[in-house]
């Protein structure tokens, strides 16, 4: 047996990613898979690895950990289910994005979401952002309608965080991030947290994998003291975009925009925003 195959045994991966490749329906659009390469979800598609690759990434990780069954599973199309049904049940998740792993849970569960506050060692006054599944959705949660008209679709889905106000008509509770009227949302460009965010038909509560302070993860063994505090642990193998986390950029005021924090996208978030004929903010 290979390394990667022990590997995906030992964390109870391997016959979850053999029955995906083996499905029909979660194959359509991509061809020419074998029966020697695994299925991923990366950015929202679907891409095959070999073993050989699928190792390398592993042994990155350094996943030599004895862990319960069902905590780690893979951050594939087939558990998206155990993943919402973990959401409305008021427990918190480990999650890939398009930049790091982070912990999720209900929104509007002030008992989940007191929790994210606990395993990470937060002050409580300290702001949580939330994830939608899809661009539109954001309209629910906070205003947008002084917004240029595509500048959001032009941004999301992708790795950058948007600060808005959230407005009398926002469903979101009150008693998240109390005393403020702003909330910084993302739609990541990630498949598998964008499907759990529209099954939960709710926005999640979403923020970095690690203890405060300490540096982000890009691979669930960078947070295994954590692992214990969560219902499931989903595996994406290493993120590409090192440690730098989403630009936060704020678009609360008409015609200007504020970069918060540079993260892996200033560059292209800017030049949008300028696009679309914003102002930077000093």
């Amino acid at each position: 047996m290979t390394i990667c195959a022990r590997v995906l045994e030992r964390f109870n991966l391997l016959r979850p990613l053999n029955n995906w490749a083996q499905s029909k329906t979660s194959l359509r659009g991509v061809s020419g898979v074998s029966s020697g390469q695994s299925l991923h979800r990366k950015r929202g598609f679907v891409w095959v690895s070999s073993p050989k690759q699928m190792s390398t990434n592993l042994e990155r990780c350094d996943p030599g950990l004895d862990m319960e069954a069902g905590i780690i599973l893979s951050a594939s199309e087939i558990h998206v289910g155990d993943a919402i049904n973990a959401i409305k049940g008021g427990k918190v998740i480990a999650v890939p994005t398009d930049t790091l792993y982070g912990f999720a849970c209900d929104a509007c569960s002030m008992e989940a979401v007191h929790r994210i506050y606990d395993i990470k060692g937060r002050k409580h006054t300290s702001p949580l952002a939330i994830c939608v599944g899809d661009v539109p959705d954001i309209a629910r949660f906070a205003i947008v309608n002084h917004l240029p008209h595509g500048l959001l679709n032009s941004l999301l889905p992708g790795p950058v965080t948007i600060v808005l106000n959230r407005g009398d008509s926002s469903i979101l509770e009150k008693s998240l991030n109390p005393g403020l009227d702003s909330i910084g949302v993302r739609v990541p460009d990630s498949e598998f947290i964008r499907a759990i965010a529209r099954g939960s038909r709710n926005a999640l509560a979403l923020t970095s994998a690690n203890l405060s302070g300490q540096l982000s993860s890009v691979c669930i063994t960078d947070f295994e003291s954590l692992w214990q505090h969560c219902a499931h642990v989903y595996d994406g193998g290493v993120l590409p975009s090192g440690h730098a986390g989403s630009t936060v950029v704020d678009l609360t005021k008409p015609g200007t925009f504020k970069i918060l924090r540079p993260g892996s996208a200033r560059e292209e978030t800017t030049s949008i925003l300028k696009r679309f004929k914003l102002d930077e903010a000093p």
